[in-house]
């Protein structure tokens, strides 16, 4: 389906004395999707994005990143990338507006240019109110679309977006996700990291999931909830119906291919159906036929949270070797675009 790649790595490895943060990370991201790297705390993902966005050389591997090699032409990268780092990296002490114009003066663009295209930003990340005030008076929420917005300054090939609505109150998230969404869509490849797999199953389009330094799956959100199995029927049975003798008749009559899991304190049955043909109709005239009610019946998939803790062995955080602490450098732009490319 995808014939062109925005990113490529093979065989990165990193240590960092003892510490193994990336194992032989293999990872391709097409072009002009929005890919995510999930992975509990510790996992590698903010190395892997530091070594591809040229802060961090690896210790062996290959990284290409818009058709150039980041270790023999780390320039070309840069010019062809930016960074939006778990840390807003905005000068608190200029206005939005400053920030933006001179990240734009810095990156070779005309003043009156630079200024034309931060009224536009300012603009488009709603922050035209906020535009001549300190930055240091802005809300969570404002710094990081401002911040989101100087890695825009010029249009990057590649946008790559370290956990950037960490904080962020669901409101500013909802909104960062519609501009990540614009971004895409106007051709630049976003790569994600995220410990929100809400936010990972509603925007990628492909998802990686890492663990101890490599890649364990990767897939579309929807193949990756597959590999948990089949949709599970959820019936919610009338209150003067017994639940054990609705999950027994089921059981019986083949409707489950696995347990039945009863919940007496929401009178839920919970199964994964047998893929029998018209199996609702069926399945509701059973219990009907013998006096037991259904009050209602849905489906559930899998969730991205359940396919994230099957990976990672049951982990939410911590379960990997721990990530030395990123340097406050590694959250400025890595991008010539933004006038701060780092070693």
């Amino acid at each position: 389906m995808f014939d062109r790649l925005a990113v490529r790595a093979q065989g990165l490895l990193k240590r960092f004395g003892a510490t193994t943060a990336l194992d032989g990370l293999d990872l391709s991201v097409p072009e002009g999707v929005v890919f995510g790297l999930l992975g509990p705390n510790g996992a590698g993902k903010t190395t892997a994005i530091r070594v591809l966005t040229t802060l961090l050389r690896p210790d062996a591997g290959s990284v290409l990143v818009a058709g150039h090699d980041a270790l023999t032409d780390p320039e070309r990268v840069r010019q062809a990338i930016a960074l939006t780092g778990q840390y807003a990296a905005v000068d608190g002490f200029q206005s939005g507006r400053a920030n933006l114009v001179m990240l734009g003066r810095l990156s070779g663009v005309s003043h009156p240019q630079a200024k034309a295209r931060a009224d536009e930003l300012l603009d488009r990340f709603d922050l035209v109110a906020a535009a001549d005030r300190p930055v240091a008076g802005y809300s969570g929420g404002m710094r990081r679309r401002l911040d989101l917005a100087a890695s825009l300054v010029t249009t990057p090939k590649v946008l790559f977006l370290d956990e950037p609505t960490t904080g962020l109150d669901t409101r500013s998230r909802l909104g960062l996700w519609e501009i990540v969404r614009e971004i895409t869509a106007q051709g630049t490849t976003v790569l994600l990291t995220t410990q929100y797999l809400e936010e990972a199953d509603r925007l990628a389009d492909r998802v990686a999931v890492v663990d101890h330094g490599r890649v364990v799956a990767e897939g579309t959100p929807s193949e990756l909830k597959a590999t948990l199995g089949a949709t599970e029927l959820v019936l919610t049975i009338a209150g003067d119906s017994d639940l054990a003798s609705a999950a027994a008749l089921l059981d019986r009559a083949g409707f489950a291919s696995g347990p039945i899991r009863i919940d007496g304190d929401s009178r839920q049955l919970r199964l994964v159906a047998g893929g029998r043909p018209r199996l609702a109709s069926e399945l509701i005239g059973s219990l009907s036929g013998v006096g037991i009610h259904v009050d209602l019946m849905g489906a559930r998939e899998p969730s991205l949270d359940e396919v994230f803790l099957t990976l990672t062995g049951g982990a939410v955080a911590g379960t990997a070797a721990t990530e030395p602490a990123a340097e406050k450098t590694s959250s400025g732009r890595a991008s010539t675009q933004s006038g701060r490319a780092s070693a």
